[in-house]
């Protein structure tokens, strides 16, 4: 197994920091893939309910389905603009949880394996100095070690970026579809009101 014996090869001869900062990314790693998959399977979740009700308002429903977010907001006898603008932001923010986590992760770890990769070059400059032997036999494989953080830290930020962006679109998405439903609603109210007037 050589990818074996070369990772223990690296981590042997890798200083505290250089391991910590990859540990570190490791777990971004992880935290980024573990946020992606589930807000994926919830977000795909509540656009399915909030579009389900919406095709059941333009086929004619009066109200939204009982699963919808709206429903908290249209239960009441006097459904207003500002109570269903209060709806609308609690499911933005919903909708949105978690994303500030994979922003977080997409624009700190390139620094984070840039910071691993200064501090192993800093060390290997300091042992150079020490030994005396300079030559590119022993500096390019020294440089070439430290330079793994700086590509763990893009390597970690390429799916966090990608998933915050895929994630964000399926929030606005799922907004759509609930700024559609709260414009039936107040499209219906008028039409009732007509009707009891017309009625006394």
């Amino acid at each position: 197994m050589p990818a074996i014996d070369i990772l223990i090869n690296y981590i042997s001869r890798s200083s505290f920091i250089t391991l910590f900062v990859l540990v570190w990314l490791s777990v971004y790693f992880v935290t980024t893939f573990s946020v992606l998959i589930s807000r994926y399977f919830y977000l795909n979740s509540w656009i399915k309910t909030e579009k389900n009700s919406l095709e059941s308002m333009l086929m004619g429903a009066k109200n939204v389905r009982d699963d919808s977010i709206l429903r908290k907001c249209t239960s009441l006898l006097n459904t207003s603009e500002n109570l269903l603008n209060v709806c609308k932001s609690v499911a933005q923010k919903n909708s949105t949880n978690g994303l500030w986590l994979l922003s977080m992760i997409a624009s700190t770890s390139p620094f984070i394996g840039l910071f691993g990769t200064v501090v192993s070059i800093l060390d290997t400059f300091s042992g150079l100095g020490q030994s005396g032997s300079a030559s590119l036999g022993v500096i390019a494989p020294a440089i070439s070690e430290a330079l793994v953080a700086t590509a763990a830290g893009i390597f970690v930020a390429i799916p966090a970026y990608s998933s915050h962006l895929f994630l964000k679109r399926k929030a606005l998405e799922l907004y759509m579809y609930i700024d559609r439903e709260s414009e039936l609603i107040l499209s219906n109210k008028p039409k009732e009101n007509k009707g009891l007037k017309s009625d006394v």
